[in-house]
């Protein structure tokens, strides 16, 4: 029987893509993120890529549950002590008018006066947890909002894959930078004494240029470095994808932070995707040296707890 001809392979580009290509293959990320879950090859292309940051998600609202599961009780309360405060107020404001109308009741006017105050007292201090309350709550989900948003932005991990930031969950710690691309160089520059450290953490870097230049990652490709530049690219592989998505979360970031909008940022990530350090400038990669343990094993998520406190 004649052997079936091989089919060529179709790649369909997005318009609109973030792209910066890499000349290199990917091994312990590529194999993590496969083998967690299964995803097509293919990239379909789509108007609408996701809902907009400033949307409050179904997922963040039960996330935010389940963190404070007894705040709901609390609010609950709080409301039912108001309802009985007011109502109690009422009937004493009732009484009063009685007692001034009534000259016979007059001795009973300072008794009534302690009882409405005590009752305006109640509702004003119930009413003041509910309201720091729902406050904390709302605070609480607008963060896990932008978290959601955050986790639905694109990455290309190589030519003909593309993948949320979600599933780097458990497998490595993000850290973003964004800024024109002579910051990105600089950085990139900057991290070369603590590759293997870096790696040794799970940490992978997510170049975002803001200004539309396109940053030279130079390797010097000799035998003798090969180890070490390979080490570089892998720390250097992701790259974002659809830019205004991006840009959109990256703003109102610094929007709610008061940092101006043409100002390099840098993001560094737990391993659970949520945001545990920012800040103005160049990412201090000694630092994230100091203070992060390594990966045993790298790429698991077995010290997910030690990534320090979530922002």
């Amino acid at each position: 029987m004649a052997a079936l001809p091989r089919l060529p392979t179709l790649v369909i580009a997005c318009p609109g893509s973030f792209l910066h290509r890499r000349s290199f293959a990917f091994t312990e990320v590529d194999y993590s993120i496969r083998r967690r879950k299964a995803r097509s090859s293919a990239v379909t292309c789509s108007a609408s890529r996701g809902p907009s940051s400033s949307e409050i998600s179904s997922t963040a609202k039960i996330r935010s549950e389940v963190l404070s599961p007894f705040r709901t009780v609390r609010m609950f309360f709080y409301i039912a002590f108001i309802a009985s405060g007011s109502l109690g107020g009422f009937i004493a404001l009732s009484q009063l008018v009685g007692a001034l109308a009534n000259p016979s009741r007059a001795a009973e006017v300072t008794d009534i006066l302690k009882d409405l105050a005590i009752d305006v007292g109640a509702v004003s201090a119930f009413a003041f947890l509910y309201y720091r309350e729902n406050t904390a709550k709302n605070a609480q989900v607008a963060r896990l909002s932008r978290e959601e948003f955050l986790s639905n932005l694109k990455l290309r991990v190589d030519e003909r894959r593309i993948v949320p930031l979600s599933a780097f969950r458990g497998i490595a710690r993000l850290v973003i930078l964004a800024g024109p691309a002579s910051f990105i160089q600089d950085s990139f520059k900057l991290s070369e004494p603590f590759s293997d450290s870096l790696l040794e953490r799970g940490i992978l870097v997510v170049p975002f240029v803001t200004d539309g230049g396109s940053p030279q990652f130079e390797f010097e490709e000799k035998e003798e470095t090969k180890d070490v530049d390979s080490k570089r690219k892998r720390l250097w592989q992701l790259a974002p994808v659809y830019a205004a998505e991006w840009s959109e979360w990256l703003d109102e970031q610094k929007k709610l932070a008061k940092v101006s909008p043409e100002s390099p940022v840098y993001l560094s990530l737990r391993m659970d995707g949520r945001v545990r350090g920012s800040g103005v400038g160049y990412p201090p990669w000694n630092a994230f040296v100091a203070q992060l343990p390594p990966v045993k094993g790298i790429w698991t998520g077995l010290l997910d707890g030690m990534d320090g406190r979530v922002l």
